[in-house]
């Protein structure tokens, strides 16, 4: 029986494998892994474009409408806590295409949500089915893919995650711009690829090497790490893993540094359709090109940052995750406060509103690589999950304070204070992580 053949049976019998023949499964699993969380982003970044239908349409304030951006981000937050962990004991591979059926199931049950409470309850519900998908894509990667390569394979996973901004931008603009559909569609026509992929991830991915009923090749200076997780796992309690994470003072540094870049992050997200899609905007662009494609040159960014991040972490930084992560928030506080007070064109607002999207977004690949850095890659997913409650934490928070202050100042550019000041303060908390 062939090595494929193994693989695709679920042969759980470990066979030493050759370089090359377990380069092409680590790839295949990575590969897998980006293609299902490519369209996990068409179930929960979407709500931006449906804030204005849903104000016309239910009579919502943008303060409600943030805090139920909040609730999903707080539900999801929740849920990075216990998935992740759930992920550690049960494998990333069932949990990941879970996450994306029932995730798809819930937004067709928001689209038919007929004031805040329902609103705030499903899409609340869906927070907590988005949060299977993350930290177990992270865990079958940290399974397949080597130490000193975690930079670059979690940079290929976030510039997924990137792309998937982009094509639940798109695919919401032509929802709402092309097709000229009410707001309930966004939350029933984009999903669906969603669910094709977590159905192909199922029949593709394999938790890890063993599952696979291969050994895979291991360097030397990987095989302490290795021997280290088969003695730990043996017998290893959930309270265990979490303790363990949760002890460690640089998960809590890496936990807050992230906070705030994803409180950075989201702030960008929701708000910036909704100012394109303001007079103001409109008035001064003069381009005669709907805004809200403009605003897609933001997850492009978000998605190449990433890639760039990751890679530069391996290459330049010696795996050092901290300097990354420094550097480019810096220059997202820079970028996020020249589209505040630069007077833009077309041409120069996208661009900047690349960069902005670039730098804010891009040291994700490096706070996920930091995760089974720090806690080793039998806790990957507990760690993954720990860090992204925090994430989540931060952002879910921030979301109902943005909303009430743009219904307070009628004043949609203000975001971008917010993401330079969030920034800045990632920057500082980042200093600390030192890895």
């Amino acid at each position: 029986m062939s090595n494929t053949e193994k693989l695709a049976s679920g042969n759980r019998s470990p066979e030493p494998l050759e370089d090359p023949a377990y380069r092409r499964l680590k790839w295949r699993m990575l590969l897998a892994a980006m293609f299902c969380y490519f369209f996990f982003y068409t179930g929960r970044q979407t709500f931006g474009f449906a804030i204005p239908g849903i104000q016309e349409d239910l009579g919502l304030s943008k303060a409600t409408l943030g805090a139920i951006s909040g609730i999903l981000l707080w539900s999801y937050a929740a849920g990075q806590m216990i998935n992740g962990n759930l992920a550690d004991k049960w494998g990333g591979r069932r949990m990941m295409a879970a996450g994306a059926v029932l995730s798809t199931l819930l937004n067709w049950g928001t689209s038919f949500a007929t004031g805040p409470k329902s609103l705030g309850v499903l899409w609340g519900a869906n927070g907590f089915a988005q949060s299977l998908g993350w930290p177990s894509g992270g865990r079958v990667i940290s399974n397949w893919w080597a130490p000193h390569e975690r930079g670059k394979s979690f940079g290929f996973y976030t510039f997924a995650a990137g792309m998937a901004s982009v094509l639940a931008f798109v695919t919401s603009t032509v929802v709402v711009d092309t097709l000229d559909l009410d707001w309930q569609w966004i939350f029933r026509v984009p999903v669906l690829l969603m669910l094709v992929g977590g159905i192909t991830f199922y029949l593709v991915a394999r938790d890890s090497p063993r599952q696979a009923g291969i050994t895979p090749p291991a360097p030397a200076t990987e095989a302490d790490e290795q021997a280290a997780d088969a003695d730990a796992v043996a017998g290893e309690t959930s309270f265990q893993r979490y303790r363990a994470v949760l002890r460690n003072p640089r998960i809590w540094s890496t936990g807050i540094a992230i906070g705030f870049q994803n409180a950075a992050r989201y702030g960008l997200l929701i708000w910036v359709p909704v100012y394109f899609l303001g007079d103001g905007w409109e008035d001064g662009g003069g381009s005669g090109v709907s805004p809200l494609w403009i605003s897609v040159a933001l997850p492009v960014g978000m998605a190449v940052g990433a890639l760039v991040n990751g890679q530069i972490s391996d290459r330049l930084f010696g795996a050092r995750r901290d300097r990354p992560i420094v550097l480019f928030m810096v220059l997202g506080a820079a970028m996020a406060l020249t589209m505040y007070w630069a007077p833009l064109g077309l041409a120069s607002g996208i661009a900047v509103l690349f960069l902005t999207g670039f730098f804010v977004y891009g040291p994700q690949s490096s706070f996920w690589a930091l995760c089974p850095d720090l806690a080793g890659r039998r806790m990957a997913g507990t760690a993954t999950g720990v860090v992204n409650c925090f994430a989540y934490l931060f952002a879910g928070a921030a979301e109902p304070l943005v909303g009430h202050l743009m219904d307070s100042t009628g004043n949609t550019s203000l975001i971008f204070l917010i993401v330079a000041a969030a920034c800045s303060c990632s920057a500082l908390v980042a200093l600390t992580i030192r890895r």
